[in-house]
């Protein structure tokens, strides 16, 4: 457990994983705890007229993690250069609009159809992508132990 970042042993290996991700990719330099506290510090010298003005070490690593996933979910373009953030077939699209059909509904029961619903679709299914990446890593570091 990391009581800094309020985070039990499972959440704090998932954060590492997305922190060791980021860096994978070039978001971050360096994905230790030193680092991710130089810019949290660095974040909070920033004058920001709205929003968020203090980070506390939760708030920012939620912040990152948020940050860095939703780089992946809507390519960025340091990620769609990279050419890690997955394609999908019409087909794919199709069979998880119909396979979930409850994601799609209104409150009398009706769908909305899916032209609406299409990008939403390709963002849940390269949400998908991003969570296996992580479980890649989580994977790999049980089996180096």
């Amino acid at each position: 457990m990391n009581r800094k970042y309020c985070l039990d042993k499972k959440e704090w290996e998932e954060a590492q994983a997305a922190l060791l991700l980021a860096k994978q990719f070039g978001l971050i330099e360096d994905a230790g705890i030193e680092a991710l506290e130089k810019r949290r510090a660095k974040k909070n010298k920033e004058n920001s007229l709205y929003g968020v003005r203090f980070y506390s070490p939760a708030m920012y690593l939620q912040y990152e993690l948020t940050r860095f996933k939703l780089d992946f979910v809507q390519p960025s373009e340091q990620i769609k250069k990279l050419g890690v953030c997955p394609g999908f077939t019409e087909e794919e699209k199709r069979a998880f609009y119909e396979n979930n059909q409850d994601l799609f509904g209104r409150y009398h029961g009706d769908l909305f159809d899916y032209e609406d619903v299409r990008q939403i679709i390709e963002k849940r299914l390269r949400e998908d992508a991003y969570d296996r990446l992580i479980q890649d890593i989580l994977c790999q570091s049980e089996n180096r132990a």
